[in-house]
């Protein structure tokens, strides 16, 4: 009963009425609806809620409703001036509008594709679903300052057997892609691919296209990449099919898988086959003594990285020998996050990675070229201050509030950016396939990502406060009253601000320029490092397939017949590798704790790849004794501190005591910026996977290899001819490099670009303030090159200052950059002088243009005008 006492209206109802409902009806209608409520408070109350809500939404009428359009239209029409105004200034001064559109579009258009660079690498691998839980096994230990990824395969049983509730999969891989000839019928190819097991293709949550994850059961099973299907199979389902790998081995096809993407660690492999079927007789997967494999897994997700970690560390402890022990080798895992940018160690603990250095240094070079772009607006925005100082007089003098000018500027500020954005967005979709081949990348426009146009709006939004903020806080401070008066003056001090603006601008260039030069510096004198061997007319080719075996000679007698050849040879490892690496050497009962880069060859390689012999000799195959001979290179003899080596006798491991027969040059196999490994060539008697063939240099290539090819088409009908020419190879090794200094080429070109058209719309700003001053210098006698002096030196004078301040700086992060490496250049002067020269003649180019423009102009014109 006591509801019904005091029923009131529903308070939601009464908002919403006077939300919607004019104000002079408002009284009225609450009114009626309030009596009416009253009249049924004899009924329910859900039912009095109901009757009133009916009533209340019957009047939500067209002709009751408020006119909320009012105050919106205030600020639609205010926003249509704002932009009326803005566009009209673009269309008035359609020079300075390029400047800024063009500037801004150019500073843009390399901020995206920087962007677009930095998310593909930080989204590296995270194509497989279980990204979160997928780690790598590392180990260190206390000799070695890196973290070794390559186990012996008996680490992986252990994992599986003593620490299983720990993981939902263990895989072992063979630790590197394997390179292999496969076939059906005529139809051959070399790929390379992984050997793994049973529980990979499931980690890393393979997209099949056909059969199923769980592919790799059988030893005989292949599952192949789609395009690899594709140039086997065509469009049919290959699953049940037969493939020849490497001529003798018959594997059956169980699944095909979508390709990965090239930001994922495994996108070069074309196929994937069992672990068991590498390992095929010669060892085992539980051996200890072996290191040959990767080891991936994922964890349950229970469990941290760090607690598996903290338990597994020495899970090898109890299974190695003594030696392999006093090195305390600790295991952990790392997850599949920090693979691609936090896997460098140094001491066994993770250091700043070179590929996190550069998405830093590219991030930084792409916030400096959008900020010079900005900083053209400001300048040519706050050098036209005095032509709108009258607009923004008359605006506060009708009015306006300081507030609402700051919203115009920054609206025209936006009106610009949003133009540059268009622009810059169809010049990305133009050079992002350049971009992508230079940066080796394989990145698409991303249309339907929300994400990206998110981060589009930012850079917009970015751009246009950062570009927009000084004009229009400086231009709505005007005093109207001087300014209608018609004594405002701008002061001395008023240009300091765009000079200082200036200054940052070629500061940035020139710091670009400089490293850009240093880069290719660098590289120019990599390039040129003495090798200890001969490139030219060198190619090579694997020869691992089984229908090599056993035909060396008649390989070498039938190609050297051709005329075409001048020798061959064949070695374990390719000489651009620097793989093979052993220990055990001991001289006169004294054991060498080094390890030595250990290559095995056949009598023909020294005369094949040209080693440069400074002692002894090659071998022979005219001495029987020189089987048990080696050939060492200066390294190697400074490691075992031998003075006279040749004769000297070394004794490595239980295969008993060699000769030295002779010493080499180093020979640079691994990085062309690094030292040189010490290294002890022996020779084999077996057959070795890598090939190398010197041309006849009295032949040229062009009729050489096909000839070539015909012997190896009828030797060695199954596997094609796929050679690579060693200067080729070599050429692989100074691609991040190259691709650094083209980057850099474009980015510092496309810096000093913006900084002149910044510098060209400033000083045709300057011609047309002074006009009538040239004017009467012109009457009173001043010549062209006085003037073109006159309008000139501030400029230049601005540049000069940007160089002093450059130089310094560019030299010490450039010097920073050049210690990461061993063989370095040092930084020349010369350098200096060409950027230097380089800016002021850019300079002068630019400033002339407007300068001779002013200083030619008929004065008489000018003064009439004035």
């Amino acid at each position: 009963m006591a509801a019904f006492k005091n029923p009131r209206p529903s308070k939601l109802a009464e908002k919403l009425l006077s939300w919607f409902v004019k104000d002079d009806l408002l009284d009225e209608i609450l009114g009626d609806l309030y009596e009416y409520h009253q009249e049924l408070a004899h009924k329910p109350s859900w039912k009095r809620r109901l009757f009133y809500w009916f009533h209340v939404l019957n009047f939500l009428r067209p002709w009751a409703l408020k006119r909320l359009t009012r105050t919106n239209s205030n600020y639609t029409t205010m926003f249509k001036h704002y932009f009326k105004i803005s566009w009209r200034n673009l269309l008035r001064n359609k020079g300075y509008s390029l400047i800024n559109i063009g500037g801004l579009a150019a500073g843009m258009t390399v901020a995206i594709l920087i962007s677009l660079w930095i998310y593909d690498e930080l989204s590296f691998n995270k194509y497989h679903k279980n990204y979160d839980t997928i780690a790598k096994v590392y180990r260190t230990n206390k000799f070695d300052s890196f973290a070794s990824t390559v186990h012996a395969p008996g680490l992986a049983s252990v994992l599986k057997t003593d620490y299983g509730d720990f993981f939902e999969e263990v895989a072992l891989v063979r630790g590197r892609l394997e390179e292999r000839v496969i076939a059906v019928g005529e139809k051959k190819f070399s790929q390379s691919g992984y050997f793994m097991q049973d529980g990979g293709p499931q980690i890393l949550t393979l997209n099949m296209k056909y059969g199923s994850q769980g592919g790799l059961k059988e030893m005989n099973s292949i599952m192949l990449s789609s395009s690899l299907a594709g140039k086997l199979f065509g469009e049919a389902d290959p699953v049940g099919e037969m493939v020849t790998m490497d001529a003798t081995t018959n594997l059956q096809v169980t699944g095909v898988y979508e390709d990965l993407p090239k930001n994922t660690e495994f996108s070069e492999a074309s196929y994937l086959a069992p672990a068991e079927l590498y390992v095929n007789g010669w060892t085992t997967l539980n051996v200890w003594d072996n290191y040959f494999t990767y080891i991936y897994l994922q964890i349950k997700p229970e469990h941290s990285f760090d607690e598996i970690s903290a338990t597994i560390a020495e899970a090898m402890m109890p299974h190695v020998d003594e030696e392999t022990a006093e090195s305390e080798p600790r295991i952990f895992l790392q997850p599949m996050n920090q693979w691609h940018l936090y896997s460098e160690f140094d001491n066994g603990t993770p250091v700043t990675s070179q590929r996190l250095k550069a998405v830093w240094y590219n991030g930084i070079i792409g916030a400096f070229v959008l900020l010079l772009a900005c900083i053209n607006f400001m300048n040519l925005s706050t050098a036209r201050s005095e032509k709108r100082a009258k607009e923004v007089g008359i605006l506060k003098a009708l009015g306006s509030h300081r507030s609402q000018l700051i919203q115009q500027f920054f609206g025209e500020s936006m009106l610009v950016t949003l133009l540059a954005s268009v622009v810059a967005i169809f010049l990305v979709v133009l050079t992002l396939p350049w971009f992508n081949e230079v940066a080796a990348k394989a990145m698409v426009f991303p249309w339907a990502s929300p994400l990206f146009w998110l981060a589009v709006l930012s850079i917009v939004g970015i751009t246009g406060v950062l570009a927009g903020s000084y004009p229009a806080l400086f231009l709505s401070s005007l005093d109207a009253v001087k300014v209608l008066k018609g004594t405002f003056k701008a002061g001395r001090l008023a240009s300091l601000p765009r000079k200082v603006l200036v200054v940052v601008q070629f500061t940035v260039s020139i710091s670009l320029i400089i490293g850009t030069l240093v880069v290719y510096q660098q590289l120019e004198y990599a390039k040129s490092r003495p090798v200890g061997y001969s490139r030219d007319g060198l190619i090579s080719l694997r020869s691992a397939s089984k229908e090599f075996k056993g035909k060396y000679l008649v390989l070498r007698n039938e190609l050297k017949q051709t005329g075409m050849v001048e020798e061959i040879a064949e070695a374990n490892y390719s000489v651009t590798d620097t793989r093979g690496w052993n220990g055990g050497f001991a001289w006169h009962g004294e054991k060498y704790e080094q390890t030595f880069n250990t290559i095995f060859v056949t009598y023909e390689y020294g005369k094949t790849v040209g080693l440069q012999f400074v002692d002894g000799r090659d071998f022979s195959r005219d001495i029987t004794s020189d089987k048990s001979g080696i050939i060492i290179n200066e390294s190697a003899a400074k490691l075992f501190a031998l003075e006279n080596p040749v004769g000297e006798e070394l004794t490595w491991q239980d295969r008993g005591s060699y000769t030295i027969l002779g010493v080499v040059k180093d020979m640079v196999k691994g990085s062309p910026y690094e030292p040189t490994d010490p290294s002890v060539i022996f020779l084999g008697e077996f057959d070795m996977p890598w090939l190398y063939i010197r041309l006849n240099p009295d032949v040229s290539t062009h009729d050489a290899l096909p000839k070539i090819q015909e012997v190896f088409a009828r030797l060695t009908p199954s596997t094609p001819f796929d050679y690579a020419f060693a200067d080729e190879a070599y050429a692989l090794k100074f691609e991040e490099e190259e691709r650094i200094g083209k980057l850099g080429f474009v980015f510092a070109g496309l810096a000093i670009l913006i900084s002149c058209l910044g510098l060209l719309g400033l000083s045709a700003f300057v011609a047309e303030q002074r006009i009538r001053e040239i004017g009467i210098r012109k009457v009173l006698g001043a010549s062209v090159a006085g003037l073109w002096q006159m309008l000139s030196k501030d400029f230049i004078v601005l540049v000069v200052i940007s160089c002093v301040i450059a130089m310094p700086l560019a030299w010490y992060f450039m010097d920073s950059w050049l210690d990461s490496f061993v063989y370095r250049s040092a930084i020349s002067w010369l350098v200096f002088a060409i950027t230097g020269a380089i800016a002021l003649l850019i300079t002068m180019a630019t400033v002339s243009f407007q300068a001779l423009k002013a200083a030619t102009a008929n004065p008489v014109k000018s003064l009439r005008t004035e």
